[in-house]
């Protein structure tokens, strides 16, 4: 039983974490459009689709862009601070999640780079060196590895051989089932 506890956790999580880090990455091109005059037309958040912010007029299309993985790292990491600040009993659930929106994001940029493909491309077309897209990813790469370092037990993994928290288990199948909801009944409108 312990063993389907631990597949139920990995198995709502790691597509919970896939969901939020695009609602955060999308967040960030909104902030971005918001705060330079643009106007939001569209946010596309959809479990079976890749998450975009369409803006027109977009009068600062580098600042949005860049909003993006900016503000997808920066939320997720400082949520972790508080909660590590205020001693939330599972904390090693954001420090996952801030690890998975420096990975996703990192890696999105920075081989994006190589084929000009979604913002990456975006962002060389509207003036970013190509060096740091390249540096976002060199450094974001390597914290979200150390963030998800030592984190293996508290998913069952290793000498845990297992054991999860079972609160967790149904709070994290809850929270994906709630997202999954969400993106599906505001994708209509």
């Amino acid at each position: 039983m312990k063993r389907l506890h631990q597949l139920l956790l990995i198995g709502s999580f790691l597509p919970l974490c896939w969901l939020a880090m695009m609602a955060v990455h999308e967040l960030g091109h909104v902030t971005g459009a918001v705060a330079t005059g643009g106007r939001v037309e569209r946010v596309v958040l959809h479990p079976l689709a890749i998450s975009r912010t369409d803006v027109s007029p977009n009068p600062h299309p580098l600042f949005v862009v860049w909003g993006g993985p900016i503000i997808g790292i920066l939320l997720p990491l400082a949520l972790l601070v508080i909660c590590k600040a205020v001693r939330f009993k599972s904390t090693y659930l954001l420090q996952f999640f801030a690890g998975f929106c420096l990975i996703a994001n990192g890696a999105y940029i920075g081989a994006g780079s190589f084929n000009k493909a979604g913002d990456a491309g975006d962002m060389l077309r509207h003036g970013s060196p190509i060096w740091s897209l390249w540096l976002f990813g060199v450094v974001t790469l390597p914290l979200g590895l150390y963030l998800w370092n030592g984190l293996g037990p508290h998913f069952g993994l290793g000498a845990a051989a297992g054991k999860v928290d079972q609160r967790t288990v149904y709070a994290s199948c809850s929270m994906l089932l709630l997202t999954l909801l969400l993106e599906i009944a505001l994708s209509f409108r």
